[in-house]
């Protein structure tokens, strides 16, 4: 049998809008300082791997994800994600503005630095945050808080 959500007006205050999922009204439950460790490294790896698999393109939705999943779950690991999207959007930019440059190939180059910059700006900021330190990416802007 099949548990097909109730008639709003007839439903509990605590109970589920549509028969699953968290109570109406409540919010993403906060994390322990291990857990937002853990997330906030992930924040910078998974990224890591999506940039380097796909050279360079699926970066910046692995960081968006994981910013719009992460955000609301602690401090560390909102600012973590923040970190990590900015770091892919200024990536996305030099990506994007390398392109047509490549027909003067300079791109090339502009191309590779970019990547090599946001691998090794991933890779510190993961670090770092496995640590529980707080991290702010070095030359790049905080278009995301």
């Amino acid at each position: 049998m099949t548990n097909y959500p109730q008639d709003p007006g007839s439903r509990h205050a605590d109970q589920p809008l549509s028969g699953y999922g968290a109570p109406v009204g409540s919010v993403a439950p906060t994390m322990t300082p291990d857990q937002e460790r853990t997330w906030a490294t992930a924040s910078h790896l998974i990224p890591l791997a999506a940039m380097v698999l796909s050279a360079g393109v699926l970066g910046f939705v692995a960081s968006l994800v994981m910013y719009f999943v992460m955000r609301d779950r602690g401090p560390f690991v909102r600012q973590a994600a923040a970190n990590s999207l900015n770091v892919q959007i200024i990536t996305g930019i030099v990506l994007v503005v390398s392109v047509p440059l490549m027909f003067v190939l300079v791109g090339f180059a502009t191309y590779g630095l970019a990547l090599v910059f946001a691998f090794v700006v991933h890779l510190v900021a993961a670090i770092r945050a496995n640590q529980g330190e707080w991290y702010n990416p070095p030359m790049t802007p905080h278009f995301v808080k």
